[in-house]
């Protein structure tokens, strides 16, 4: 059974950082891409990060670019985003999500889900 567990999510000033991890298991990790995703009340999931464990390749959303870090422990079978120089506009609970066929921004191109890790940033 796939499964992909999020976790350091929480409350931190505007220009403060966190770090978020999602620990995966049930399918072979280095064969597929995760990827991070974020959803604000009243707005569409928006896709964040995704890392390619095949390749190592990366991909960051527009808005995120710079600020936020992608990063994989193939031995731990956990991806980490690192976040830094939050704003108020990255509150939003975050969900990590994996995908055989690689990365994608489309969430809805996504397969196995977990159940998401909050951030709030005060400003």
């Amino acid at each position: 059974e796939v499964q992909l567990v999020e976790s350091g999510g929480g409350l931190v000033q505007a220009g403060g950082s966190l770090r978020l991890s999602c620990a995966a298991s049930g399918f072979i990790f280095v064969d597929y891409a995760i990827g991070w995703f974020r959803q604000a009340p009243g707005k569409d999931r928006e896709g964040v990060s995704c890392i390619d464990s095949r390749d190592g390749s990366t991909y960051y959303g527009d808005s995120v670019k710079g600020r936020f870090t992608i990063s994989s422990d193939n031995a731990k079978n956990t991806v980490y985003l690192q976040m830094n120089s939050l704003k108020p506009e990255d509150s939003a609970v975050y969900y990590c999500a994996t995908e055989a066929r690689g990365c994608y921004s489309d969430y809805e191109e996504m397969t196995y889900w977990g159940k998401g890790t909050l951030v709030t940033v005060s400003s």
